[in-house]
């Protein structure tokens, strides 16, 4: 790669990037034309700021230095700016050391924005554009008194050597990410998003611009709900006809806002936005909620329009919700936000809810109250130009005011950030997703989301350990048990209830859900007191071999089914959870439906209890189980791999040869085989390989048919290799024929590596055979994977029984292909260029697993992706 042109730089080196304090700025490699920005930018920093980067006082920039600074070749010297607005707030800049492998890193940040985490992402950055031009080191000479500097490099979890010499740090240390260098980086990363969705939903005071003295207007509605909803701070009302709106002081423009405006909410018709968002800039307000429609949901004009808007507002420090957002909520008694176009609002509980579509938000809030379930804050957030859910996993995972996250989910931003973000945040609170469009897809989000196979969202849904529900009922059926009761700890339930008939078809639905009855269903009569019924309720959870309970219940016609409520909820036990169907005349009393810990969820059937307990389950057997590890294996040549992939233009197939050998690079060996264009040359391969061969046709419609009509095994002798080929080469119409190695006999597999257009590669599993080919019966999981992501998915197949000796056969060896998956999926990070490949069959045995044939398509990497340096994607 040689030097580019200083204005041409790579466009992979911009990006937007969220700072510690939860503001944004936007980076990218400088050019010739950022001289006088350069110059302004240099004539803000103090004094001490200017020596500590210059090791002297350096009180202007000369002009020789300053065309140097400004005028890189993106390769050998290379420097990447910060911009605030039209302002650069900081630099870093590498220059490469004697032309070799190491270069010598800097960076200055403007004094009023040191301290927002700035040098560490530019080192970031800096460090992943060096490792793309060949550089593997970095050097630094730091003052020894700068110790803001020194600890940039000392916490960025690289192994940094030091030498001092008369007050200065020379540091150095490889660019490589280490797992340090990329947990600090995570870390931080939450720390940022989270930081930023608190400024947004934790605002000291908000402007609505748009608000209309019209009652049938959003701008009217939107002040209306942030003024019923008391919200804890000063509401501006920005109109330019009217000196009040609900009687609240008005201003003509954001601008004429007196004191600081945290929260803009924009109420303004599409077209007059652009003229707000300078308002908004030049105020320096921190968050947008944007309710105006016409952007992304129009069509490709729209689309444009609102990448602009989020471009210029990251650009400006602000975060933005929408636009087409329905708005924002934070019930905490102590901010009290209604910033959204909901009149309707839940009481305050443990569960964070973000969706896309207002119409539907509005549904869940005014259904919330009615279900018992409280919500902490609530984000509808349109077409997700900016915020989305990622960025809402960040912030609950740290909020001490959420137990449980609610999902409905149109499209994804980032599939493989959400499966990264999800699987940490899952560990410790529990996620409820609805992924809506398995059949279908709304045209208006055709723009913006990429289509998902599937069998991809259930994978990575799976591997995440989101408990995914079909409809808003199950969602929040599930979210009412988590929120309010505690995770079972094993999967035996025991059933109390005065209605034989009804405990008999909770056992039936919990036996069909793969849970075990903890003893018989437990039938206390219909004659029952309240404290009787309630002593059964005791007695079952008391039992050592009950995990949890399902309480099925018709209360007396005489008594009132708040008695029976009452002696229910006493009798609760805090370390195992109760469902309940409770069907009293005067509906679920008030006793079960209060929100809050140790409340008793009460379901209008036993089925829609017994499955919400069915999810709990899985959900806590999957955050009990073991992580796993990240594994690498070894013996992987990454660098002769690449070789193989580099300057692909177009989607194409490997050869076989090629294919062969980029397999052996990550230790995956093919059964020596050669290809053979006559009766003799079939004989001399045979007779090189070793007897008994098998013989295949080279067409892939002959040869991976089930019923082997294009493959020949066992082949013992020359003369049966000679009839051997002619037949195959008859069947084909082709001279070429594979002869191979016997590989021992084993069960037939089948593995491979699939592209999707939004998650990236999938890993995926299965027995071959035309059964399984006809029930789909194969396993996914999304890269990267666990040493235990491995063991599930050779075990997930429903067929899989036949690996481990099923009918007294001897089971084959799953360590070898746990070990093949895990190679596979090292292959999948490190080459992305790989679109998909197909090992088949692969023939598991108690020797080991054998691969007999690759098929690798290789092309264009996607786009999408969740590696590198920190960035809004």
């Amino acid at each position: 790669m040689g030097a580019r042109d200083p204005f041409d730089f790579p466009r992979q080196w911009e990006a937007d990037v969220v700072l510690s304090d939860g503001g944004t700025v936007h980076l990218r490699p400088i050019t010739p034309d950022d001289a006088e920005k350069l110059r302004e930018f240099h004539g803000r920093l103090s004094e001490r700021t200017r020596y500590f980067r210059y090791f002297g006082p350096y009180p202007r920039i000369p002009q020789r230095d300053l065309e140097r600074f400004s005028t890189v070749d993106h390769h050998d010297r290379v420097a990447i700016i910060a911009l605030l607005g039209d302002d650069i707030v900081a630099v870093g800049r590498f220059d490469r050391l004697h032309h070799g492998q190491s270069a010598e890193v800097a960076f200055v940040v403007q004094d009023g924005h040191q301290g927002r985490g700035l040098g560490s992402i530019l080192l970031e950055h800096l460090a992943a554009a060096a490792r793309e031009v060949g550089l593997t080191r970095f050097e630094a000479e730091v003052l020894a008194e700068n110790g803001q500097m020194v600890r940039v490099f000392r916490d960025a979890g690289y192994q940094v050597s030091r030498a001092f010499e008369e007050g200065v740090l020379h540091l150095e240390f490889a660019i490589d990410p280490t797992d340090a260098s990329v947990a600090v980086a995570r870390a931080r990363e939450q720390a940022a998003e989270a930081r930023s969705v608190h400024n947004l939903l934790h605002p000291r005071s908000v402007a609505v611009i748009g608000a209309s003295t019209d009652p049938t207007k959003i701008g009217h509605a939107v002040l209306k709900n942030l003024l019923e909803a008391d919200f804890n701070g000063p509401v501006y009302p920005v109109n330019a006809e009217h000196r009040a709106v609900r009687g609240v002081r008005a201003y003509p423009t954001v601008l004429d806002i007196p004191d600081d405006v945290d929260l803009a909410v924009v109420a303004v018709p599409a077209a007059s936005v652009d003229e707000v968002m300078d308002g908004c800039l030049a105020k320096g307000v921190k968050a947008l909620v944007v309710v105006s429609s016409g952007y992304g949901e129009t069509g490709p004009d729209g689309l444009s329009a609102e990448r602009r808007l989020a471009a210029e507002a990251r650009a400006h420090g602000m975060r933005v919700v929408g636009p087409n957002a329905l708005g924002v909520l934070n019930l905490d008694p102590k901010v009290r936000l209604n910033a959204s176009l909901a009149p309707h609002l839940p009481a305050r509980g443990r569960a964070g809810f973000f969706c896309q579509s207002g119409a539907l938000g509005t549904a869940i809030l005014a259904n919330a109250a009615g279900w018992g379930l409280g919500l902490s804050t609530f984000v509808s957030a349109g077409n997700r130009a900016d915020v989305s859910g990622n960025d809402l996993l960040q912030y609950w995972e740290t909020d001490p005011s959420t137990d449980v996250v609610l999902l409905y989910l149109e499209s994804f931003g980032n599939p493989r950030k959400f499966a990264r973000l999800a699987r940490r945040l899952g560990r410790t609170k529990p996620i409820v997703a609805v992924k809506s469009g398995r059949h279908a897809v709304v045209p208006g989000l055709a723009a913006t989301a990429a289509k998902v196979d599937e069998a991809s969202v259930q994978a990575l849904f799976e591997q995440a350990g989101v408990i995914r529900v079909d409809s808003l009922a199950q969602l929040f059926d599930t979210a009412l048990l988590l929120a309010h009761q505690p995770l079972p700890a094993g999967k035996r339930v025991a059933v109390v209830g005065n209605s034989t008939a009804i405990g008999l078809l909770a056992a039936d639905t919990l036996l069909a859900q793969d849970l075990d009855l903890a003893g018989d269903p437990v039938d206390v009569g219909a004659q029952a007191t309240p404290e009787e019924f309630a002593k059964a309720v005791k007695e079952a959870l008391d039992r050592p071999d009950t995990d949890a309970l399902v309480v099925v219940f018709v209360p007396p016609i005489a008594v009132p089914g708040t008695a029976y409520a009452r002696a229910i909820k006493e009798s609760a036990h805090r370390t195992k959870p109760i469902v309940s169907t409770f069907l009293a005349v005067e509906g679920i009393p008030d006793e079960l439906k209060m929100p809050g810990k140790g409340s008793i969820p009460s379901y209008a059937s036993p089925e829609r209890a017994v499955l919400a307990l069915a999810r709990a389950i899985r959900y806590a057997r999957w955050r009990a189980a073991p992580q796993g590890n990240f594994i690498r294996p070894d013996g992987i040549d990454t660098e002769r791999a690449r070789s193989f992939v580099d300057d692909v233009v177009t989607e194409r197939r490997m050869d076989d040869h090629a294919a062969v050998e980029l397999l052996k690079c990550y230790g995956i060996d093919v059964v020596p085989f050669r290809i053979a264009t006559s009766a003799e040359e079939a004989v001399q391969a045979a007779t090189e390989l070793g007897f008994p061969v098998a013989m295949k046709a080279t067409s892939e419609r002959l040869r991976h048919r089930t019923d082997l009509v294009g493959v020949r095994l066992d082949v013992a002798q020359q003369e049966s290799v000679r009839a051997a080929y002619h037949d195959l080469a008859e069947l084909s119409g082709k001279p070429d024929v594979y002869v191979q190695r016997m590989a021992p006999k084993g069960v037939s597999c089948v593995l491979g590596l699939q592209d999707d257009p939004s998650f990236g590669t999938l890993v995926w599993f299965g027995l071959s055979g035309l059964v399984s080919d006809l029930l789909g019966d194969r396993a996914y999981r999304a890269v990267p994977l666990t040493d235990t992501d491995a063991a599930e998915l050779v075990a997930a197949p429903k067929a899989a029984p036949l690996l481990t000796g099923y009918r007294g056969d001897e089971p084959a060896d799953l360590k070898a292909l746990q070990e093949l998956v895990l190679r596979l999926a090292a292959l999948a990070e490190d080459l992305p260029e790989v679109r998909s490949l197909k090992l088949e069959p692969v023939l598991a045995s108690a020797a080991g697993a054998f691969v007999s044939s690759a098929r690798v398509v290789v092309g264009p990497p996607p786009s999408l992706h969740d590696a590198g340096p920190r960035r809004l994607r």
